[in-house]
């Protein structure tokens, strides 16, 4: 095999409650994580030419400044064999959006990268590869729903998550991690609520939905607020902002429901709108 395609799918966060500062400078989060069926390609191609090349839209990098040229890079330096690899990213999911699209890519050339150089190395062992490209890459290399704890890569399995259409609605406007993070006020908690494991209904489902970073994004981007009220005006059961944003996810029942509520908010406004299924 010299050439392997696969779908790098985004996420959403049900969930994301930061507990606290940690002394190395990351947050310890407890987080509910589904990935969603709106995904990059990536096409990977072994190369006689040595090195790593990312081929993509303008927006994204080649180089070491691109997480998924570091997945690669860090696999090919494990191999004794002398080919490059080539990725070709095909971008659906916006970028710096909240959706994990960059951690994402980065776990999909870990895992496709491992098979063209049949490395042989465990799931186990690639999410240990990925945490340090980036905190949500284990995710997507466990490929389950997850309860999502320390950093991010603590991952236990949440099965009972009912299915959902979910409309994801992005503003156009990107937004830093990085920022957001430097700029959220923690608050003392001495109880940290409880998660439940059980969920039967899409209703159960949006009574989980909170996101400690929102008061930072929306305070900036007002927007936000207001693709949320849209949302449920449109009748979402449910809507939050994923990540650190910029996108919000509105929560549906049927596909219908989404897609008329997608081409309706698309047709009034210059924002980025798909409707999507969990995964």
């Amino acid at each position: 095999m010299t050439t392997i395609q696969l779908k790098a799918p985004c996420k959403v966060n049900y969930r994301l409650d930061v507990l606290r500062r940690r002394p190395d400078g990351y947050h310890d989060l407890r987080m509910i994580m589904q990935r969603v069926d709106l995904c990059d390609t990536i096409t990977l191609r072994l190369s006689d030419m040595p090195g790593v090349r990312v081929m993509c839209g303008a927006e994204v990098p080649d180089g070491p400044g691109n997480i998924a040229w570091r997945a690669a890079d860090a696999l090919l330096r494990l191999s004794d064999r002398r080919s490059g690899i080539e990725i070709e990213i095909d971008k659906r999911i916006p970028v710096a959006a909240g959706l994990g699209g960059g951690s994402s890519d980065a776990a999909t050339v870990l895992m496709g990268v491992n098979t063209l150089l049949e490395l042989g190395l465990s799931d186990r062992e690639l999410m240990g590869i990925g945490v340090t490209l980036g905190a949500d890459v284990p995710f997507f290399i466990f490929k389950k729903s997850a309860l999502a704890e320390g950093i991010g890569d603590l991952l236990t399995p949440l099965d009972g998550l009912p299915p959902a259409w979910l409309l994801l609605v992005n503003p156009r406007v990107p937004v830093s991690t990085a920022w957001v993070y430097q700029n959220l006020e923690l608050t003392n908690r001495d109880v940290i609520s409880i998660v439940p494991r059980a969920y039967e209904t899409i209703h159960d489902l949006c009574a989980l939905l909170a996101n400690d970073l929102e008061a930072v994004t929306i305070a900036r981007y007002p927007v936000i607020r207001e693709i949320k009220e849209r949302l449920i005006q449109e009748g979402a059961a449910g809507a939050l902002m994923s990540g650190s944003g910029p996108t919000v996810f509105g929560v549906f029942e049927t596909e219908a429901t989404a897609q008329a509520c997608a081409e309706k908010l698309a047709a009034e406004h210059d924002w980025f709108c798909v409707a999507a299924k969990s995964l």
